[in-house]
């Protein structure tokens, strides 16, 4: 009885359970996305849609809000000095567009002036650039024979080769007076937006530490407030004097070299110079072009821009970051790729304002604990 009980035993261990038998599915690690994060990513893709089919309506806010930060420590200080607000608002307005009216009249005569030398310049260009003339009239003829394939017709290589009459734009005046209207209606809107935030001052802090329920949450907009507007302040100001500086440095290298109105091209290098990396690299074009026009030789054509080019390795690569390093240093790879979306987005002053708005991004993400590790991204 003893052997039978110890072999019924050992077959129930042998035998294996039926439901064992049965195919198990594999349990899946992964983490389906939840609907927050999806909702989040919607929203963000339509907010660039939204920024982008308004940028009429958002760049001179934008712009409006840049120029309010810079424009506060001059109002505070006027405040200790009891005067108005309304009268310290009005002044600082009509002091900032004196300087760019004045600014561009100055300019104007030289750039007309030089536009009336353009045509005089172009024999003097297409003989430097001569060797270039076969290269590019065999790429022309190589796009014209693959167009006329592409539509379906083969041209003749002398067709390709042919001169064609220039097409008359009978709507230019029509872009020129858009162009003019749009620019118009966005500075009035900006005038008037940066007058109403000088007027209002730090109402909009108060009503944000007023709805905060925690006191260090309210110490902390705080200081994110204050941290902003010293550092974007110091920012703009900071750059503006490089840029001063490196205006005056062109100016004189361009008056050194032989080429006429050097004050026209000093206030050029200073605006683009506000543009980091893409405003050199135009600079450095516009040189060369400068100077193919009007030096004799090819080497000494290029002398102007090659003294840009050092100036601003001198400024750009070694004095500028080496000021603004205490304060806040951002991953160059980011700035080019905001300066290139900025563009796209809202032109040429969307290029200026995006390393404004890239440092903004980075403060706040520094004063806020969830968003810590985006701003340690951002940091250079």
């Amino acid at each position: 009885m003893a052997w039978s009980s110890w072999v019924l035993a050992e077959s129930r261990q042998q035998v294996p359970n039926p439901r064992s038998l049965r195919p198990t599915r594999p349990r899946c690690r992964c983490r389906p996305i939840s609907a927050p994060r999806f909702q989040g990513g919607l929203f963000f893709l339509a907010l660039l849609a939204a920024l982008y089919a308004a940028r009429e309506i958002v760049l001179p806010v934008v712009l409006a809000f840049v120029l309010a930060l810079l424009l506060q420590p001059p109002v505070r200080m006027l405040d200790g000095l009891r005067v108005p607000r309304v009268l310290s608002a009005v002044l600082l307005i009509v002091l900032l567009l004196g300087a760019v009216i004045a600014f561009g009249t100055a300019l104007s005569g030289p750039a007309a002036s030089w536009a009336a030398k353009l045509p005089e310049g172009i024999p003097r260009l297409q003989e430097h650039l001569s060797f270039l003339r076969a290269p590019i009239e065999a790429v022309r003829n190589v796009l014209h024979l693959a167009e006329g394939y592409v539509s379906g017709q083969a041209p003749s290589p002398a067709a390709a080769g042919a001169p064609q009459a220039p097409a008359t734009d009978t709507g230019l005046w029509a872009i020129i007076f858009a162009g003019s209207r749009a620019f118009v209606s966005g500075l009035l809107e900006m005038v008037l937006v940066l007058f109403f935030l000088l007027l209002a001052g730090d109402v909009f802090l108060r009503r944000v530490v007023e709805i905060l329920p925690r006191f260090s949450e309210k110490r902390q907009a705080i200081e994110m407030s204050q941290h902003i507007e010293e550092d974007i302040s110091a920012y703009l100001i900071t750059v503006t004097i490089m840029n001063a500086a490196v205006g005056i440095a062109t100016a004189l290298v361009m008056w050194l070299c032989g080429v006429g109105d050097p004050v026209l091209w000093g206030a050029v290098a200073f605006l683009l110079n506000y543009v980091p990396i893409l405003g050199p690299m135009v600079g450095i074009l516009l040189f060369a072009l400068v100077g193919l026009l009007t030096a004799d030789g090819f080497w000494e054509a290029l002398l102007p821009a090659a003294l840009y080019l050092a100036i601003h390795l001198a400024e750009g690569e070694t004095i500028t970051p080496m000021l603004l390093s205490r304060r806040f240093t951002l991953n160059p790879v980011l700035v080019i790729l905001s300066l290139i979306f900025c563009y796209w987005m809202w032109g040429v002053l969307g290029a200026i304002l995006a390393v404004p708005m890239l440092a903004v991004t980075k403060i706040i993400c520094d004063r806020i604990r969830v968003l810590a590790a985006v701003g340690h991204f951002l940091e250079g």
